[in-house]
């Protein structure tokens, strides 16, 4: 049903490194780039892509928006969520249980967009 989300970035250069970094945990790669975006996926789904606006106005995450990763285990999400800060991420909610059977973190990228990052238990 989804074929790719979008990302705003207003400094697409470093916020590719921070994906870079982090998705590579999910086993996601760069799959496209050109001066205006970086798309990464792992050949089996749908992508994210980060962007400047093509309006030219500042990127600013949505009030209410949030995208949601799945990794195939616990201790992704605590180091996807762990190298997420390092990168400086702001943290929006410790690697933990939140519903049964799923094991949930979130924070929010240099950008301010937030994600979340879960796995089964």
């Amino acid at each position: 049903m989804i074929a790719y989300i979008t990302l705003g970035s207003n400094d697409l250069a470093r916020s590719a490194v921070f994906y870079d970094a982090i998705l590579a945990i999910a086993g996601a790669k760069r799959v496209y780039e050109n001066e205006r975006m970086v798309s990464w996926g792992d050949g089996n789904g749908p992508s994210i892509m980060l962007m400047t606006p093509f309006d030219k106005h500042s990127a600013h995450p949505g009030n209410g928006t949030m995208v949601a990763l799945s990794v195939d285990s616990i201790g992704k999400v605590s180091a996807m969520h762990k190298l997420a800060l390092e990168l400086g991420a702001v943290n929006e909610g410790d690697p933990g249980p939140r519903v049964p059977g799923m094991h949930f973190a979130y924070f929010r990228d240099p950008d301010g967009n937030k994600l979340a990052v879960s796995a089964k238990e």
